[in-house]
């Protein structure tokens, strides 16, 4: 009976992947069995156990950026997970390990390789991490969600982009659409509490939100009410400030919130978040967004046209992410610094008011999108166990 160890954690951008993998592997060879290493202290300690996969934890043992009194410590603490790794897979007889990066990765990695295990990688963002960097040479096949990340397997390894293994909402709403878009629509829009029939923008920025994101919308909604509805999700603590802004420029009237509830009493919808975002994507003609990964490698799987806003910090990541859509024809990029009201108000405006090119970006970005990521990483994985 195979044994395939998944490995990888911290966020839910690595978490989410994996999770999928591991239901595909069960899809594809049931008898397979399939536990997980991660830490006590990432997404993974709470999600893996309810998706019903067996956790082991380790430390985080973060690579040392800086000089500093940790780089001292680090070879120990290495030493230290690393052996308890090897006790991990050697108590499970693992056949194969496949990580996700993050900080559990590394050691699983660098432990699989002295144990001449086969070691699968799956690399989310456009500019991979460091503990992909350093599976990457030992790497017999590395699945990716964009050309480019600077990654290379093993001499007889091989490289591919594979798409992002997509949550379960989010492949079921896949389905959906391929079957019939405009029932998937009027079924979310109820649900929302939205008008099926009307152009609809949905603005996020993420569970977090995005202040900058916030502010230029809420203060365009006048004229953006004049062609759409609005589904603007704020992020936690953020709401108020949204509320007011669109009660200062278009008027409390329009105000309401999400569910059957609040159908008919306004058309800017407001909510910090919403678990089932799923149903948002189901009925929105544009995105407004950040570009991380998930969020870009999703909307492009489900053919959604997107304004993708980048993150202004670190090395420009998610500016990365974004890039090929763009140059596929699936969205349009803006830089934060200039997402200004006025910016919402002619551009955002003008392109709703343009269905045909809503529908060609719609079109590209399905073109680009890739929909069987977690299928295409199971088989190579199974392959090699």
């Amino acid at each position: 009976m195979k044994h395939i160890v998944l490995a990888g954690g911290g966020t839910a951008g690595h978490v989410n992947p994996l999770l999928s993998v591991a239901a595909a592997i069960g899809r594809l060879e049931p008898d397979a069995k399939v536990s997980v290493i991660g830490t006590a202290v990432g997404l993974e300690k709470d999600l893996v156990p309810a998706a019903g996969f067996e956790l082991d934890t380790i430390e985080k043992v973060p690579f040392p950026r800086h000089p500093n009194l940790y780089m001292f410590k680090f070879p120990g603490k290495w030493a230290a997970e690393t052996r308890k790794v090897r006790t991990i897979l050697e108590e499970r007889e693992a056949d194969v390990v496949a990580g996700f990066g993050g900080y559990a990765s590394a050691p699983v990695y660098a432990t699989a390789h002295r144990m001449g295990l086969p070691i699968v990688i799956h690399e989310q963002n456009a500019r991979a991490g460091m503990a992909n960097k350093l599976g990457s040479r030992w790497a017999e096949f590395i699945g990716t969600v964009y050309d480019g990340t600077g990654l290379k397997p093993a001499s007889d390894g091989s490289i591919e982009r594979v798409g992002l293994p997509l949550r379960p909402a989010i492949a079921d709403l896949v389905t959906k659409l391929e079957t019939d878009r405009a029932a998937a629509r009027a079924e979310a829009a109820a649900e929302l509490g939205v008008d099926p029939n009307r152009p609809l923008v949905l603005v996020t920025g993420g569970s977090l939100g995005a202040v900058s994101l916030n502010r230029a919308v809420a203060a365009a909604s006048a004229d953006l009410l004049k062609v759409a509805q609005v589904v603007h999700l704020t992020g936690r603590g953020k709401s108020d400030e949204v509320r007011s802004l669109v009660d200062v420029n278009a008027g409390a009237e329009h105000l309401t919130g999400l569910g059957p509830d609040d159908a008919g009493r306004g058309d800017y919808h407001v909510a910090e978040y919403l678990e089932r975002i799923d149903l948002a994507f189901a009925c929105a003609d544009l995105v407004v967004c950040r570009s991380g990964a998930g969020t870009v490698a999703e909307l492009t799987a489900l053919g959604l046209p997107a304004v993708y806003v980048p993150l202004p910090i670190g090395n420009g990541e998610q500016r990365f992410n974004a890039q090929p859509v763009v140059e596929a024809h699936g969205g349009i990029m803006v830089a934060d610094k200039d997402l200004t009201p006025t910016w919402v108000r002619e551009e955002v405006t003008t392109l709703l008011d343009d269905p045909q090119q809503l529908h060609d970006m719609g079109a590209h970005a399905w073109q680009y999108g890739i929909r069987d990521a977690a299928e295409t990483m199971a088989r190579r994985i199974l392959d090699l166990a």
